[in-house]
């Protein structure tokens, strides 16, 4: 038996299968796909699990309704067998209160993915709608995945961890074509790449096997590989003058950094571990012009704490600001019950003066609020974070204005993997400053996929990343997405380095999801024509 009779033997099994063995079959293929995410970068797997997907929505035509509810189901199961084990560290952050949420952990582990399952049923549905019995059901199924992860990452508060297209991610030469597409463009690329071995099974009109479909689509990868190539040795890496970062990663435990009677320990560690020589020539904290602190630093409202905004003071060395993060009270009158609060940034003048805000605009649901937020709490319930009331979103983006540095795109936690933050308006930054505390995931795969994610951004935009968390990973990116300096994960340390210059923005920062609005209209309109001309 040939390798090509061999292959369309198991295509054969696949689309056959039924019932449990077809639930078997996807579950699995999701599972197997997790292995292209950071930290494994495995992207030849999907070689394998797409072109299977491929196969089951072709057996689903067995089914009624032209096979869409089978689809839909099918792409169900392939979602649970992706999602659970792509997302399983969310169980640890209802460890950190054990006692208070430990009985919730399996409603998350497979609440959420059963949830973001529901997408990917959308998705499969979407694919055998324009099905069609030759190559181009793989742009099929390329533009309703892309479609169906659009909505996931738009859908209520939008949530688009571990999106397909973050399987182009590594090498870095592929990630490059993120600066002309974005990530739902690198999307669509990579379901039409990985699933074009599907095709092998298919027969021309003269009886040759049809290795034309995969051929062109590595040759497609390798034009996006020889394209990145290009584009990092045309874009080294250079600094902005004078701009001189120190970035603090405190590793405090979570039990610490929510709890005020720990104020006092959680601000002298701070304060030492800032101003700690990094070097036989270090001077601490002087050797920086911007000192940046993660998330939530503090286990109270820093600008209500008069001693703290005093020792910060004395930190900083003239010409030296703060970022840090911190939670902020609304603007009350001293005395009123603080009830709700936002999740905000600061910048911080040498003279204790706080010269900019921003407060996050995506807050994460059940961490950071509760859906009807008072009924919730009248029984019982609370979010993780703990802040009765919840937190209040931001009400804008805009960028900061650091002194010593260009304008910054802050942006907090998991609003890192929400892309076109900035793309096509006109007031541009000069880099992102990204503040998170991943001490909620342990070390699991987790904090990697985020920082994979944070990644993507700067290159997308053409500007820096730089990165500030509590546990790790800490790191400074530069515009295409090389990573300067990092601190790995579960380190206490510090990092000192010079903040890497924006190159001229990229076409997706000035067009945004157009490029990829273009791919998915082209394949739904080339899967109609050959819907239509078989009729």
């Amino acid at each position: 038996m040939s390798p090509f009779q061999r292959v369309r033997q198991i295509a054969l099994a696949i689309i056959l299968a039924w019932g449990w063995k077809r639930a078997a079959i996807a579950m699995g293929c999701g599972a197997l796909s997790v292995l292209a995410l950071a930290p494994f970068n495995l992207f030849p797997v999907l070689f394998i699990t797409f072109p299977v997907l491929v196969w089951l929505i072709d057996g689903a035509g067995a089914g009624r309704y032209g096979g869409v509810p089978v689809a839909a189901l099918t792409g169900y199961w392939f979602g649970l067998g992706y999602f659970v084990p792509g997302l399983y560290w969310i169980g640890y952050a209802f460890f950190v209160d054990a006692d208070v949420f430990a009985w919730l952990t399996p409603f998350a582990v497979l609440g959420l993915p059963a949830y973001l399952s529901i997408f990917t049923a959308i998705g499969f549905a979407l694919a055998r709608l324009l099905w069609t019995k030759n190559a181009t059901r793989v742009l099929a199924l390329a533009a309703s995945l892309t479609v169906s992860e659009w909505l996931r990452g738009h859908a209520l508060t939008g949530f688009p961890w571990n999106a397909f297209g973050y399987a182009l991610s590594e090498p870095l030469a592929l990630a490059q074509a993120a600066s002309l597409i974005g990530l739902w463009g690198m999307t669509f690329l990579a379901v039409a790449i990985f699933a074009s071995p599907a095709t092998l099974i298919d027969r021309t009109p003269d009886r040759r096997l049809p290795w034309r479909v995969p051929a062109a689509a590595i040759g497609l990868l390798i034009v996006m590989g020889i394209f990145g190539a290009i584009r990092l040795s045309l874009h080294p890496t250079t600094m902005v003058a004078g701009a001189k970062l120190r970035l603090m990663q405190p590793n405090l435990q979570q039990d610490a950094k929510f709890n005020y009677a720990a104020k006092t320990e959680v601000m002298k560690k701070y304060l030492a571990l800032s101003d700690r020589a990094s070097g036989p020539q270090s001077t601490g904290v002087r050797d920086a012009t911007i000192l940046i602190w993660p998330e939530s630093a503090f286990p109270f409202f820093l600008t209500r704490e008069a001693d703290a905004m005093a020792q910060i003071a004395d930190l900083l060395p003239k010409g030296t600001v703060l970022i840090t993060g911190s939670v902020r009270a609304p603007d009350l009158p001293r005395g009123t019950p603080i009830t709700r609060a936002y999740n905000s940034i600061y910048v911080i003048d040498h003279d204790g003066s706080v010269l900019a805000v921003y407060d996050k605009l995506h807050l994460v649901p059940f961490g950071e609020f509760l859906p009807y937020q008072s009924l919730m709490e009248k029984l019982g319930f609370e979010q993780l974070t703990r802040v009765r009331g919840g937190f209040i979103p931001g009400t804008v983006r805009h960028a900061l204005q650091v002194p010593g540095a260009p304008p910054a795109l802050p942006l907090i936690c998991y609003e890192a993997i929400f892309p076109g933050e900035v793309a096509g308006r006109n007031e541009r930054p000069g880099w992102i400053v990204n503040l998170t505390n991943d001490g909620w995931f342990g070390i699991s795969t987790g904090p990697y996929q985020h920082l994979e994610q944070s990644r993507m951004r700067a290159i997308e935009l053409g500007l820096p990343l730089v990165r500030s968390a509590n546990t790790g990973i800490s790191a400074v990116i530069d515009p295409v997405g090389r990573t300067v300096s990092s601190l790995g994960l579960g380190i206490e340390g510090i990092l000192d380095t010079n903040l890497p210059a924006a190159i001229p923005p990229t076409v997706y920062a000035r067009v945004g999801d157009a490029p990829a609005a273009m791919l998915v209209a082209l394949a739904v309109f080339l899967a109609l024509r050959r819907r239509v001309s078989k009729r």
